[in-house]
């Protein structure tokens, strides 16, 4: 498969000028398995950009959908799939199954492409002694960011979609996110940009200079609210999912959905409001 899938199921319209308000959804959707519920919330969100990770493409776990594609023609938008792992556990030599990130709009994309990080913790690669089933996750493929561009009529924003590496140490996630800034920095500081996901990090407690420094503002609350359900009695949860914006544009409304279930992540939120 190639290593970006598009597809177009939004309908055409005219507009004059770019609207006052978008809606963003960031959300990790533990690859789908809840796809009912999770279209369900995401249609309720009546969101404009959606940001996706832990997205299946022919995994067994996920009856062999395409989820993005699935998600883009229920909810009547476009997408970019950017394949992050095959999943070795998950499909066959004839009818291969993966993994990673997907970018979806009501308004157009143009120029996807990965930033496969240079930096991986190698913990999912097959091993000869492993056997390939599925409590061993093997994978191929690495780590990635998904950039891509969406035009709201006429304005551009430039959408960075990362999953950081869960295992290894923040050491790991924090340079794999140094790239992300590094490549965000090609941009003028007049572009509109959104940095989103979930990168198995408390930001708040590790380099977060790197990012305000850079110019990015959070648009969520996740600072404060956790983003996973707690995993035991000690834990509240975690905050690992983000969302930072920078550019002409003004976040607010920023929210933790913590009443949604779909996933082992809750689904973030937030308006983008262009400032003149």
């Amino acid at each position: 498969m190639k290593e970006i899938i598009t597809g177009n199921f939004a309908p055409w319209r005219f507009v004059l000028w770019p609207p006052c308000s978008i809606r963003v959804v960031d959300w990790n959707i533990d690859r789908g398995l809840h796809l009912p519920e999770i279209v369900d919330f995401l249609a309720g969100t009546n969101a404009d950009i959606l940001v996706l990770q832990e997205v299946d493409i022919n995994a067994r776990r996920t009856h062999r959908l395409n989820i993005a594609e699935e998600i883009a023609r229920q909810l009547r938008m476009n997408y970019v799939f950017g394949r992050e792992f095959e999943e070795l556990t998950q499909g066959t030599k004839a009818s291969p199954a993966y993994h990673g990130q997907a970018t979806l709009s009501r308004w157009s994309i143009s120029n996807p492409r990965l930033i496969r990080f240079r930096k991986q913790s190698h913990f999912w690669q097959p091993r000869w002694f492993l056997p390939r089933i599925e409590p061993f996750q093997e994978r191929l493929g690495g780590r990635i960011a998904l950039v891509a561009d969406i035009d709201v009529a006429g304005d551009t924003i430039v959408s960075y979609n990362l999953h950081l590496e869960s295992r290894a140490n923040d050491e790991l996630r924090l340079a794999q996110m140094d790239e992300v800034l590094h490549d965000a920095a090609n941009h003028d500081l007049k572009c509109s940009v959104i940095v989103a996901g979930d990168l198995n990090l408390d930001v708040s407690k590790q380099r977060a200079a790197s990012l305000t420094g850079a110019g990015f503002r959070e648009a969520a609350p996740t600072a404060r609210v956790p983003t996973t359900p707690p995993r035991h009695l000690l834990e509240s949860g975690r905050h690992i999912d983000w969302a930072f914006v920078r550019g002409p544009v003004q976040a607010d409304s920023g929210q933790v959905h913590k009443s949604v279930t779909a996933s082992d992540h809750y689904p973030i939120s937030f308006n983008l409001r262009r400032v003149k």
